[in-house]
C-alpha cells in the first residue's frame, strides 16, 4: 500500500514536467541539454544567493514572536538573482521567444524540483503511514512549474525592445510580484 502512495506522489510531482517537455515541442528541438544547462545555472545562482545571504544577512535574534519586516524584505530582494539567471539562460539560447522561455523555465523548474522536493518525496512518501503533505508537495511542484514559466515569460517581455511604453509598468509590477511572491505569501 505504501508503494502505491509513493507512486502517486512521484507521478503527481514529476509527470507534469515530462508532459510539458514532450508537448511543448522542446523534444523536437533536442533541447534536453539546454534544459540541463539552465538547471546548472539555477544551481549556480542558488549557491551565489546562499553565499550572499550568509555573508550579509546574519540570523536575526529578536524577541520571540516578533517579525523582522525589513530583514525579511531584504532577504526576499536577493531573489532578483533568479531574474538575472533566467535572463542569462534566455540570452544564451538562440531561437524563437517561445523556445527560449520554455527552455529556461523547464530547466529552472526541474532543477528546483530535484533539489528541493526529490529527497523528501523519496524518503517520506515511502514511509509506513500515508501523509497528505506529500500530495501537497507534489501539487506545489506543479504550481512551481507554472510560476517559473510565467516568470520566464515576464522576464522575456521585459527585455523586449519593441515593448510599448504603456506595458512597461505592468510588466515591471509583475516582475516585482514574481520576486517577492514568497515574502507576500508570508
Amino acid at each position: 500500500m505504501t508503494l502505491f502512495h509513493f507512486g502517486n506522489c512521484f507521478a503527481l510531482a514529476y509527470f507534469p514536467y515530462f508532459i510539458t517537455y514532450k508537448c511543448s515541442g522542446l523534444s523536437e528541438y533536442n533541447a534536453f541539454w539546454r534544459c540541463v544547462q539552465a538547471g546548472a545555472t539555477y544551481l549556480f545562482v542558488q549557491l551565489c544567493k546562499m553565499l550572499f545571504l550568509a555573508t550579509f544577512f546574519p540570523t536575526w535574534e529578536g524577541g520571540a514572536g516578533v517579525y523582522d519586516f525589513v530583514g525579511e524584505f531584504m532577504k526576499a530582494t536577493v531573489d532578483l538573482a533568479d531574474l538575472l539567471g533566467l535572463h542569462l539562460v534566455m540570452s544564451r539560447n538562440a531561437g524563437k521567444g517561445e523556445y527560449k522561455i520554455m527552455v529556461a523555465a523547464m530547466g529552472w523548474a526541474t532543477a528546483e524540483l530535484v533539489m528541493s522536493r526529490c529527497l523528501p518525496l523519496w524518503v517520506g512518501a515511502r514511509g509506513i503511514e500515508f501523509d497528505w503533505k506529500y500530495i501537497q508537495m507534489s501539487f506545489d511542484s506543479n504550481i512551481s512549474l507554472v510560476h517559473y514559466i510565467a516568470m520566464a515569460s515576464v522576464v522575456w517581455m521585459f527585455t523586449r525592445y519593441d515593448l510599448p511604453k504603456s506595458f512597461r509598468l505592468p510588466v515591471t509590477v509583475l516582475l516585482g510580484l514574481c520576486v517577492y511572491k514568497a515574502f507576500l505569501m508570508e
